[in-house]
């Protein structure tokens, strides 16, 4: 591979942004959730143990049994996390000296924390591919930031034998993610995704549609199913094209996950998800494609020797070959068939579940081949950097950096063996025994994870909605807020409404920032239930709505505070509070920060604070480009003398067997 210098940043960057915005949106929704008053307190999770600090913290993870030493509760110290990782993920992805890898242990070690104390509502698997993510980007980011002249030197200044491997694992990760996406959806067994039917249904009852959303739905069906192929393209036969030794492929595979996340992104909301995954893919560029390499264009032109010659035309040749393997596949698999007179490709799928169980068996074991043979050839080209390292004091602290961070890697590849094997289960009773003790070790360090995007397609028979309703007299209801899933799933929900009862302001912002626009804001209610409806969105031609919707049956009973199955329910889930809140002091001066903090912004909406936020990333950003250093015409003029003229350069190629496979971690040798 090309240097990789340029694709680090903007993955360090991308972690920073996602960071923040998990973060921020995540302070806004702390006292609602986790306060006092919120649904699922966060002081009922840290309950000491009688166990001794280290031992608690290591069974736990969290910062935040340390909040009372600070004269916090457990949900000021999460609003102090929540705060100072938002500051740091800004700075991180403001300025370069930030990037380092105290700030990203820092960000990993802060949501960790909050994960911890999370609950339901951060159990999602954008959460886990945010820890994972955030524990790889603090390898990434470099112990030491050269000074700033030498990093305007090129790839060949500043650059350790190391710095490749951690950012390998970052490719790995987004392997695993997108093949087990795409190989999930089949062993499933979900009708629509073996029918190709899935997209007909996604678009209307996937969580949270966006207005692009009903016009993708009301797309024809052959095309619908021509994107479930599609998606299965690029999430099973794409993914391990990251490992091409061939560069030109590597890009397509880019560029085909790309625009995969794009299209998920503008019909659908699903947080950070798809944000993160698109901060993975920088893994598969290089700094020539980002013209880290100006010079390159330059070169071309120059004339090749016979064995380059060659491999071009063997790479050119291995290229075509593979376009027309996935080609074939997909006709083959799908049974493709183009109706020129109706303008539609018909599509079915040709293959059985036992045939794709038998072929997932038969390939599960060979992709793990394919992954350690791709880190043995990493770490063969860090050892050979390490070769080209000058003096022996810079060799041995290389060496040492080497050891720890190559031993890290393998490690962390070996563990995160066992959560990907999950998908095929012979596969994984195969696994080394040492691999499984390894994991099951550091699995509460929430390290690795197994993921599996959209693996079943709910609600084929109309979205399920359920709508809460509040009265005074039990008689005259009225609608204020909606949600998705049946409340015996989600002991949360019952919670929810024991708030509502009470009137708890921090739980109706969650509903309603805006208090006058809350129809119960004067009084709360005495009595609430819940109805459940099925939604589908409307047809073309219906003009001032979205939606028509369906009552289907009573989802939760009408009850009042004192009633005997709201107790029954909080008892049953465990959610009568038997120990009420300790009374917040006020004396401290950290608390009576956050306190202050939290009402200048309680006004705003949490859409607006992450607007915000990206608003003053981008005038940032501005300002920085405008007042940026400007090379002056002198300047220009010493780089042109001091740039080696063309021969050197082509000889310096022949005489560096391992240059094109590297970043350029070697230094430059001197003209004898």
């Amino acid at each position: 591979m090309a240097g990789s210098r340029l694709p680090r940043q903007l993955f360090l960057q991308g972690v920073a942004a996602v960071f923040m915005f998990a973060f921020a949106s995540l302070y806004m929704q702390i006292p609602g959730l986790y306060g006092p008053e919120g649904i699922l307190p966060a002081r009922r999770t840290l309950r000491p143990q009688g166990k001794g600090r280290w031992p608690q913290l290591w069974e736990t993870p969290t910062l935040l049994w340390e909040t009372p030493l600070l004269g916090l509760d457990t949900a000021q110290g999460l609003e102090l996390l929540s705060l100072l990782g938002t500051l740091l993920a800004l700075g991180a992805l403001l300025l370069h000296q930030l990037r380092h890898l105290l700030v990203y242990l820092l960000l990993w070690a802060a949501y960790l924390s909050a994960y911890q104390v999370g609950q339901v509502f951060l159990y999602f698997q954008w959460d886990s591919l945010l820890l994972e993510t955030g524990f790889l980007a603090l390898l990434v980011a470099p112990l030491r930031l050269p000074p700033r002249h030498k990093q305007a030197q090129g790839r060949l200044a500043g650059v350790l034998p190391h710095e490749d491997l951690p950012f390998w694992l970052v490719r790995w990760l987004l392997f695993r993610l997108m093949f087990a996406s795409g190989v999930v959806k089949l062993t499933s067994r979900c009708p629509a995704w073996w029918g190709l039917t899935a997209l007909t249904y996604h678009f209307e009852t996937q969580c949270l549609p966006t207005p692009a959303s009903w016009f993708a739905h009301h797309l024809p069906v052959w095309l619908h199913k021509l994107g479930v192929v599609a998606t299965f393209l690029i999430e099973i036969a794409v993914p391990p094209l990251f490992f091409a030794p061939v560069r030109r492929l590597r890009l397509a595979a880019f560029y085909s996950q790309v625009l995969l996340q794009v299209l998920i992104i503008v019909t659908g909301n699903y947080n950070f998800f798809n944000l993160l995954t698109l901060v993975l893919t920088t893994a598969l560029l290089d700094d020539a494609h980002l013209a880290a390499e100006p010079g390159n264009s330059r070169r071309k032109k120059t004339p090749t020797s016979w064995p380059k010659a060659l491999l071009a035309l063997l790479a050119l040749l291995l290229e075509l070959a593979v376009y027309g393997l996935l080609a074939y596949g997909v006709v083959h698999c799908f049974g493709l068939e183009v109706d020129w007179e109706q303008h539609t490709v018909h599509s079915k799928t040709t293959f059985t579940f036992h045939q794709f169980s038998q072929w997932l068996k038969m390939v599960t074991l060979p992709t793990m081949w394919l992954g350690a043979a791709s880190l043995a050839w990493e770490l063969l080209t860090a050892l050979w950097r390490w070769t080209q390292v000058r003096g022996w004091l810079q060799k041995f602290c290389a060496a040492v950096q080497l050891s720890i961070f190559g031993t890290a890697t393998v490690a962390l590849f070996m563990i995160s063996l066992v959560p990907y094997s999950y998908m095929e289960p012979s596969t994984h009773g195969r696994l080394w025994t040492g691999a499984h003790r390894l994991f099951g070790t550091v699995e509460h360090l929430q390290l690795a994870h197994s993921y599996g995007l959209f693996r079943r397609m709910t609600g084929l028979g109309g979205r399920p909605e359920v709508v809460l309703e509040g009265s005074y007299d039990g008689h005259h209801w009225t609608m204020w807020f909606a949600a998705l899933g049946p409340h015996t799933h989600s002991p949360w929900f019952t919670s929810l409404v024991l708030r509502l009862l009470q009137g708890k302001e921090p739980v109706i912002r969650l509903i309603q920032n805006h208090t006058p626009r809350y129809p119960f804001h004067k009084q709360p209610p005495t009595y609430v239930r819940a109805q459940r409806y099925k939604y589908r969105f409307s047809k073309p031609g219906e003009q001032g709505q979205w939606w028509r919707r369906q009552w289907v049956e009573e989802f939760f009973p009408s009850v009042s505070l004192g009633d005997p199955t709201l107790d029954t329910l909080l008892g049953q889930f465990g959610l009568q509070d038997k120990s009420p809140p300790r009374a917040r002091s006020s004396s401290s001066t950290l608390a009576q920060a956050l306190h202050w903090m939290r009402k200048q912004l309680s006004p705003l909406e949490a859409p607006a604070l992450l607007w915000g936020l990206l608003g003053t990333v981008g005038a940032i950003r501005v300002m920085q480009a405008l007042l940026g250093p400007q090379s002056s015409p002198r300047a220009k003029g010493e780089k042109h003398r001091l740039a080696p003229p063309e021969d050197s350069v082509a000889t310096s190629k022949q005489t560096s067997p391992a240059r094109d496979v590297s970043s350029g971690s070697q230094t430059p040798r001197r003209k004898k």
